[in-house]
C-alpha cells in the first residue's frame, strides 16, 4: 500500500465511524420519543375524559348546599304561609262547643270573643271584645232584652254607643257596647287591647263591630254565655 492511500482509506473509515455513532444516537432518541408520546397522548386523553365527565360533590359539599336550598326562598316562602294560616285560625276560629244553635250571639269569655250566628248554623261575624274584669255574668242562656243608642256609665264616668242589654249584673244591666269615652270624650281603651278583660261589668266592642251586633239583634235575639 502507498503512503497516499493509507491516508484515504483511514479518513473513510473515519467517517464511516463518525456516521455509524450518528446513526445509534439517532435511533435512541428516536426510540425513546416513541415510548413517550403514547405516554402523553394517554395523559391528554384520559384528561379530556375526565373534564368531559360531570362532577360530583362530596358528601360535605352536597350537604352544605342541601343547608343552603332549605334556608332558602322556599323554606322562607312555607314559613310565610304557615304564619298567615296560623293567624287566619286564630282570627276566625269556630264557636265553641255547646253553644246553642239556631240565630244567636255566642260570648266566651274564656276567648273574650262574640259570634253573630245566622239560623242555618253560618257565621256572619266574629270579633274579640272585652269583657268585665270581675266575676259577675254566669255561662248560661239569655236574650236581648233592651237596646239604647246612647247610653251613660252607671257612674257618669263616660258614655257608650249601641248598647244591647241582656242580663242584669250585682246591681247595673249589662250589655254589648261601643268602647267607652270618658268624660273628655277619650276612648277607655285601645282596638289592640281588645281580648282583654278591661271593663267593670258589660262587653265592649269596637264600634264597627257594635254596629253590626246592634243590626243583627233585635230585642228577644238568643244570647249565649259559654266559660
Amino acid at each position: 500500500m502507498s503512503k497516499h492511500r493509507a491516508p484515504r482509506l483511514a479518513a473513510r473509515r473515519g467517517r464511516a465511524g463518525a456516521l455509524a455513532l450518528a446513526l445509534g444516537v439517532t435511533l435512541a432518541v428516536g426510540g425513546a420519543a416513541v415510548g413517550v408520546l403514547p405516554q402523553l397522548t394517554a395523559e391528554k386523553a384520559s384528561a379530556d375524559q375526565a373534564a368531559s365527565r360531570p362532577s360530583v360533590s362530596s358528601p360535605i359539599e352536597t350537604a352544605s348546599l342541601d343547608k343552603i336550598l332549605t334556608t332558602g326562598p322556599a323554606s322562607a316562602d312555607a314559613e310565610r304561609t304557615a304564619k298567615v294560616s296560623a293567624a287566619a285560625d286564630r282570627a276566625d276560629p269556630a264557636p265553641p262547643p255547646g253553644s246553642g244553635e239556631g240565630r244567636r250571639i255566642v260570648f266566651d269569655q274564656g276567648d273574650q270573643r262574640v259570634w253573630l250566628i245566622r239560623s242555618d248554623e253560618s257565621v256572619e261575624r266574629t270579633y274579640r271584645v272585652s269583657g268585665s274584669k270581675f266575676e259577675n255574668l254566669e255561662p248560661g242562656s239569655y236574650e236581648v232584652l233592651s237596646k239604647t243608642r246612647h247610653a251613660t256609665a252607671f257612674d257618669a264616668s263616660g258614655t257608650m254607643e249601641y248598647f244591647v242589654r241582656f242580663a242584669t249584673g250585682f246591681s247595673e244591666p249589662i250589655g254589648f257596647h261601643s268602647v267607652p269615652r270618658d268624660n273628655s270624650g277619650k276612648l277607655e281603651q285601645t282596638r289592640s287591647q281588645l281580648g282583654q278583660r278591661l271593663s267593670a261589668g258589660c262587653v265592649r266592642q269596637w264600634k264597627p263591630d257594635a254596629i253590626a251586633l246592634w243590626d243583627f239583634a233585635p230585642v228577644g235575639t238568643q244570647v249565649v254565655v259559654t266559660a
